[in-house]
């Protein structure tokens, strides 16, 4: 019984009481960061997409394979365009044809106006001749007014034949430009069913497999950077406005644990992630790790700020954003740079002032 009285008397005691933790202000070296979540990816990394619509015929690279700028990629499959080129070389050789080949319209033309120009030569000469006869009242008024009648005829069907021969000249000139635009048009729609590659790098992803549909809508691979990695950071939009270009970056991989990498802002996105409040940055390696792969994920650190020798305390200690504890009462303090566990005191008290944290046991 009175071992029991004993303990909770104990009990009662350390419930009522409480325990205060002391320390004085020491100088630190202080640096401030922002944190961020880490995903890496390759630079220059796009999507493939094709730009007609058919079958997959074959896949020429696999994953993993180093490909080079135009280097063949994916072949598609689709009779239409093949078609259409052929019916395009067709009717480029008919127009070719029309306008200077071997049976050239335009050829037939001409030798009407040689013929006509012969006509009128003829017909020139018979109306002048009767002219001169009739001038000197010799002759016919019949056969003058029929000399006459041919040579205007003459003269008509040959300024016709001459604007004929031009205005066929012009059109077929037109249909053979059109016929090679087509042509040409088709030949680049049957280029397009072989899909190349737009920069030297490395196929990340193939995601589909020969026999599949393919669509425009759809992308075909994933193509990027098989040196040059980009380190995405997702910032806050309260610590967005910190960040600058050329910051210093600390970044750990779960892949590299206990690994610290260094590197530092490249490029800064202005556009906000509506879903989750963030703004998306960009950093690169300093000296990167020797192996790393799409997606590999892990945290990073952005310097904001660094001082040597500052006077700090933890951060545990202040109370109320800018007070703490001292032997002579609560003290209202001047803070500056912090990190998750120290804060700088610019004033309010000393080196040599003791502070107090309370808590409950």
């Amino acid at each position: 019984m009175r071992l029991s009285y004993f303990l909770i008397l104990i009990l009662m005691i350390v419930s009522c009481s409480k325990k205060y933790d002391k320390t004085l202000p020491e100088s630190k070296n202080l640096v401030e960061s922002v944190y961020s979540s880490v995903t890496i990816q390759p630079d220059s990394l796009y999507e493939v997409y094709a730009i007609v619509s058919g079958i997959l015929d074959k896949n020429l690279k696999t994953e993993g394979d180093l490909i080079s700028i135009n280097e063949p990629l994916i072949k598609i499959i689709n009779n239409t365009p093949i078609l259409n080129t052929q019916n395009a070389k067709l009717a480029l050789q008919l127009a070719e044809n029309n306008y200077s080949g071997s049976a050239a319209i335009l050829e037939g033309i001409q030798n009407e106006i040689n013929t006509a120009i012969l006509k009128y030569k003829n017909d020139s000469i018979n109306f002048f001749r009767q002219q001169n006869l009739w001038n000197q009242q010799i002759g016919s008024k019949a056969d003058y007014d029929t000399k006459n009648l041919n040579y205007q005829l003459a003269s008509n069907n040959l300024s016709l034949l001459k604007n004929k021969y031009n205005n066929t000249k012009n059109s077929l000139e037109t249909a053979l430009k059109q016929a090679q635009n087509n042509f040409q048009t088709s030949l680049i729609s049957a280029k397009d069913f072989t899909i190349v590659s737009k920069i030297k790098g490395k196929v990340y992803a193939l995601y589909k497999e020969p026999g599949e549909i393919v669509t425009i809508q759809e992308p075909l691979a994933s193509i990027g950077s098989s040196i040059n990695f980009i380190i995405e950071l997702l910032v806050d939009e309260v610590d967005i406005v910190k960040i600058s270009k050329n910051q210093e970056v600390v970044i750990t991989l779960d892949a590299y644990n206990g690994q610290v990498f260094p590197g530092k802002i490249s490029k800064i996105y202005p556009k906000k992630d509506e879903r989750n409040q963030t703004f998306l940055v960009e950093a690169v390696f300093i000296n990167p790790p020797k192996v790393l792969y799409p997606g590999l994920s892990g945290e990073a650190n952005i310097i904001i700020a660094k001082k040597d020798d500052v006077l700090t305390i933890p951060k545990e200690y202040l109370m109320e954003g800018n007070k703490v504890k001292t032997d002579n009462g609560i003290m209202t303090i001047s803070t500056g740079l912090q990190n998750m566990e120290y804060i700088e005191i610019l004033s309010g008290i000393t080196k040599d002032t003791y502070i107090y944290k309370s808590k409950n046991d």
